[in-house]
C-alpha cells in the first residue's frame, strides 16, 4: 500500500470504502474477524499500490484499475466441467459455497462461511503487509470458501476440483487448504466466469511432512474482468509441491505467488504458462522464501504475447542465512507475436547463505524464421506453422507432467486458446 496521503480517492477506491460500509452488516464473523475487517479497509483506505511501490512497479494498481462493479444479488452463476475429467468439484457460485458437498473418503470439507462466524478463521486474515493489497481487499470481503483438511496419509483417487464461478459484479473468496502428512492429492482451483466483474481471491495451502501435492491454477476470466489471485503456501519437511499456473484470459490480473518452504527436504517446482491476447494486462509476483537447510526450488515460466497484451513476471528468491545446502533455479521464457505486445521479467536472489546454488535467466524473442520458413516450405501454411512453434515452445512446461489426463487437458486449453487468438 502507498505510504504517502492520498488527497483523494479514485472512484474503484471510493467504490471499495463505501461499498465495504455498505455491506458490512451482511458479512459473517465474529468480533475477531471484524477486527481483521477492519484493519484490512483501513489499508485499502491508505490508497491502492502505485508504481512507487516497489512490488507494484510494472503494475500501477491505483491507476490502472479505472471502476469496480456494484455487487450483484441477482447474478446467477453455475458450475463448470471440470479440468480433469474426474475431479470431484467444489463450487463457490458468486461468492457462496454450496451447502452439500460431495464425500471424498480421507477429507472433510467445511463452508468457510462457518469458519469466519465463530472465528477460527481469524487469524489466516492477518495481511502480509503493507504492500498486501489483495489480501486487504480480501479480507475486507470475504464472506465464503472452502476449508478443505486432507488427512494424513491420504492418497485422493481422483483430483479435487475448487471452482470460483462469477456471473457478474463482485465476488471474493478464501480457500484454504491442509494437507496431513504423508497425503498425496491434485488439486486444481478454477478462477472463471462470464460477467463483467472484479474478482478477489486468495488461497492457504499447508503441507505436511512428506507430503506430495500438485495444484493447478486455471484462470481463464472474460476480457472485461479484473482478477486478483493469491497463493499462499508452507511446505513441511521432505514434502514435494508442483504448482502449475496458467493465465488466458482477464482484462487487468494480478495472480501472487508466495510459498515458504520451511522444512529440511521440501521442494517447490513452478511451472507457468501466460497467454496474452488483445489489450490485457497480467502480472505474476513470486516471492519464495527458503527458511531451512537442503531445500531446494524449480521456476520455468513460459509467456506468449499478441495483440497490444502486457505481461509482467517477478520472481524474487530469498534464501535466509540458516538455509545452508538450498538449490534454487528460476528462468522466464518470452515469447513476442506482435510488435505492440509487451512483457517485462524481473528475476531477484537475495541469498544471505554461503553454501548454496541458485540462478535465474530470461529470455525475450520473437519465432524463429528459419523455423517458420521450414515448415512453410514443406506445404505448411504460416498460420498452421506458426501455432506448431508456439505450441513447441509450451509444450516444455505442459508435458512435465507424468499423468497423461493433465497433460491432455492442459493442451486442449492451450488448443482452444490458439482457436481464438492464433
Amino acid at each position: 500500500m502507498n505510504m504517502h496521503t492520498q488527497l483523494q480517492r479514485t472512484p474503484a477506491e471510493a467504490t471499495l470504502v463505501d461499498g465495504f460500509d455498505e455491506r458490512l452488516s451482511l458479512l459473517p464473523g465474529d468480533g475477531a474477524v471484524m477486527i481483521k475487517r477492519d484493519a484490512a479497509i483501513e489499508a485499502v483506505k491508505a490508497g491502492l499500490p502505485t508504481r512507487r511501490v516497489e512490488s507494484w512497479h510494472y503494475t500501477d494498481f491505483r491507476r490502472m484499475l479505472t471502476a469496480v462493479p456494484a455487487y450483484d444479488q441477482t447474478a446467477k452463476a453455475e458450475a463448470r466441467e471440470p479440468v480433469l475429467a474426474d475431479a470431484a468439484v467444489l463450487a463457490v457460485l458468486n461468492g457462496v459455497a454450496a451447502k452439500k458437498t460431495p464425500e471424498i473418503e480421507g477429507v472433510a470439507i467445511s463452508r468457510l462461511e462457518d469458519k469466519l462466524i465463530d472465528g477460527s478463521f481469524a487469524p489466516a486474515m492477518e495481511l502480509a503487509g503493507p504492500d498486501d493489497a489483495i489480501g486487504a481487499i480480501n479480507a475486507a470481503f470475504v464472506a465464503d470458501g472452502y476449508f478443505v483438511d486432507i488427512a494424513p496419509g491420504a492418497e485422493l483417487a481422483a483430483p479435487l476440483e475448487l471452482q470460483n464461478v462469477q456471473a457478474g459484479g463482485q465476488t471474493h473468496v478464501r480457500l484454504p487448504v491442509r494437507v496431513g502428512a504423508g497425503a498425496k492429492a491434485t488439486v486444481v482451483e478454477r478462477q472463471t466466469g462470464t460477467g463483467a466483474a472484479f474478482v478477489s481471491s486468495v488461497s492457504h495451502l499447508l503441507i505436511g511432512e512428506g507430503a506430495d501435492v500438485v495444484y493447478i491454477i486455471v484462470q481463464d476470466q472474460p476480457d472485461d474482468a479484473t482478477h486478483l489471485g493469491q497463493f499462499n503456501a508452507d511446505i513441511g519437511a521432505n514434502a514435494k509441491l508442483t504448482l502449475f499456473v496458467m493465465n488466458a484470459g482477464g482484462r487487468l490480473v494480478r495472480q501472487e505467488i508466495r510459498v515458504r518452504a520451511s522444512g529440511e527436504g521440501a521442494y517447490f517446482t513452478l511451472r507457468g504458462v501466460n497467454l496474452l491476447a488483445g489489450d490485457g494486462h497480467t502480472d505474476v509476483t513470486m516471492v519464495l522464501d527458503h527458511t531451512v537447510p537442503h531445500t531446494g526450488s524449480s521456476e520455468l515460466i513460459r509467456n506468449v504475447v499478441t495483440g497490444k497484451a502486457r505481461g509482467v513476471f517477478q520472481g524474487r528468491i530469498n534464501v535466509h542465512q540458516y538455509a545452508q545446502k538450498t538449490d534454487a533455479k528460476m528462468a522466464c521464457n518470452t515469447l513476442l507475436l506482435s510488435d505492440d505486445g509487451e512483457f517485462s521479467t524481473k528475476p531477484e536472489l537475495e541469498i544471505f547463505a554461503d553454501d548454496v546454488v541458485c540462478g535465474h535467466g530470461a529470455t525475450v524473442t520473437e519465432i524463429d524464421r528459419n523455423h517458420l520458413f521450414y515448415l512453410m516450405a514443406r506445404g505448411i501454411d504460416e498460420k498452421t506453422a506458426r501455432g506448431l512453434l508456439v505450441k513447441a515452445f509450451l509444450a516444455e512446461v505442459v508435458e512435465e507432467f507424468e499423468e497423461e489426463p493433465i497433460v491432455e487437458a492442459l493442451e486442449a486449453r492451450l488448443d482452444a486458446w490458439f482457436a481464438t487468438h492464433g
